[in-house]
């Protein structure tokens, strides 16, 4: 079932000498459950792609879909509250709110939506990314691998159509960086969970579903991975 759908995406800053086209007439198609990694060298597109699906920025042209909302119809308002309960997102730097705790900056999206939290789904989220032991740690208690478990738990627990990470390794050491890409697989796997992960690392990008490369805003690579 398809759950993504980007459509002749462009994406172009500036005007006249200054014109940088970031992305040029990008389509593809995402299944539900699949785990997708985006990579290229700097430059090519994959940020610009990742904020364009996350509604973040606004293409130039083309449209995205995500679960048949097309995101180019939504006004502010709306886009933000879309965003907050089927869009996902994982950053690089974890982006933790610091006089948050563990547990106030997993429940932060749900309170935002004035809804009420799931307390069981929170523990087993704590519990599969082994944060049962610094709940009420506040973020500059932890260690970096430790926040973007936090930053996972806090994707993770509005139940998304898609989960976008942006480099969610980047800032690790392989260590750590391997513990959370194996967070990822395994939530894929345990939720079907959808996820789509700029990287550029290539070895963890082998450990996906599907590969698809970028250079110089265009798709130059979509392949399965067997």
């Amino acid at each position: 079932m398809e759950i993504l759908k980007v459509e002749k995406l462009s994406k172009v800053y500036n005007e006249g000498e200054n014109k940088v086209i970031a992305l040029n007439d990008v389509s593809f198609e995402i299944q539900m459950g699949e785990f997708v990694s985006i990579v290229g060298a700097s430059g090519s597109g994959k940020s610009t792609l990742l904020h364009l699906m996350g509604g973040i920025d606004k293409p130039t042209n083309g449209k995205i879909f995500v679960e048949d909302t097309d995101l180019s119809k939504l006004d502010e308002n709306k886009l933000t509250i879309f965003r907050r309960r089927q869009i996902g997102i994982i950053y690089q730097f974890y982006n933790l709110v610091p006089i948050l705790t563990v547990k106030e900056n997993i429940e932060l999206p749900i309170l935002l939506d004035n809804c009420k939290v799931d307390k069981e789904k929170l523990k087993e989220i704590v519990e599969i990314l082994k944060l049962e032991d610094r709940i009420n740690h506040f973020p500059s208690q932890l260690s970096g691998g430790q926040q973007q478990r936090v930053a996972i738990a806090r994707a993770l627990i509005t139940c998304p159509s898609i989960i976008l990470a942006d480099e969610p390794t980047g800032n690790l050491d392989s260590k750590n960086s391997n513990e959370v890409f194996s967070y990822l697989k395994y939530c894929n796997k345990k939720y079907a969970q959808t996820i789509i992960m700029v990287t550029h690392n290539e070895e963890l990008a082998k450990q996906t579903d599907r590969v698809i490369k970028l250079e110089d805003g265009k798709i130059v690579l979509d392949q399965k991975i067997i």
